[in-house]
Parts: C-alpha cells; sequence; structure tokens
C-alpha cells in the first residue's frame, strides 16, 4: 500500500510540475483508489482484502 501510494504521489506530482496540471487533492484520492483497484485485479490479493 505505501509503495502504491507513494508512486501514485510521485506521477500525480510530475503531471503538476512537467504537464502544467493544477494539483488536485481529490483527483489525487481518485488516483490512488483507481491504482489500487487496478493493482488488486492484476493479483494483489492483499490488497484486494483492503478494497
Amino acid at each position: 500500500m505505501v509503495i502504491l501510494v507513494a508512486s501514485t504521489i510521485w506521477k500525480h506530482r510530475n503531471r503538476v510540475v512537467f504537464d502544467a496540471r493544477r494539483h488536485v487533492v481529490q483527483l489525487l484520492i481518485l488516483e490512488i483508489k483507481d491504482e489500487a483497484r487496478a493493482w488488486a485485479t492484476t493479483g494483489a490479493r492483499k490488497l484486494r482484502q483492503l478494497l
């Protein structure tokens, strides 16, 4: 979970810095949830239990 959140924050930060997008906390939270669902779908069993 820590790796998932950290990597999603990193990607969000890169989009804000390099693509001139706005930083919106609600959007970041949605991105973390979407990434968690994707990881769970591809086999992260323990993460699936958290969702």
